[in-house]
């Protein structure tokens, strides 16, 4: 494990609105703001776009990720990470639980997954961090280096 110790900065409140793509809303929000490094909490609805629930083979790098398509609105729950990428842009990493009815979906919020009537996000900012999303070889992925 890896680490590092931060404080916490500013915490906006945001009320996302019916197709508002997530998280490429949250993320234009935090280069606006200058956000760098933050912990994200969102609830709402969600319908449409894909979410990542796991690698097709669990050995296999990089990961054939399994897509799966969010039919029709569903409640979400949702946690994540804004970190840097290596040009310095905010990347948000959020999983996400998706509801309607009896049935659930866990996974990764992609871009094309849209707000749903109404979506509410709170961003608590990290300062005095330097963590950043840089490439990995191996994954393919930008992983979040501390």
């Amino acid at each position: 494990m890896k680490a590092s110790e931060g404080k916490i900065g500013r915490v906006f409140v945001l009320r996302l609105e019916d197709g508002d793509v997530v998280p490429e809303v949250i993320e234009k929000f935090a280069g606006e703001k200058g956000i760098k490094v933050a912990h994200v909490v969102l609830i709402g609805g969600i319908a449409g776009g894909q979410i990542v629930s796991g690698p097709r083979k669990t050995e296999e790098m990089p990961p054939d990720p399994v897509l799966v398509p969010v039919e029709g609105a569903h409640e979400v729950v949702g946690a994540g990470i804004i970190a840097p990428d290596k040009e310095g842009k905010p990347v948000l990493h959020i999983h996400a639980s998706l509801g309607r009815g009896y049935k659930v979906l866990t996974g990764c919020l992609r871009p094309g997954v849209k707000t749903w009537l109404v979506g509410e996000a709170i961003i608590y900012e990290i300062t005095g961090t330097q963590a950043r999303r840089l490439p990995d070889k191996a994954s393919g992925f930008d992983l979040m280096e501390v």
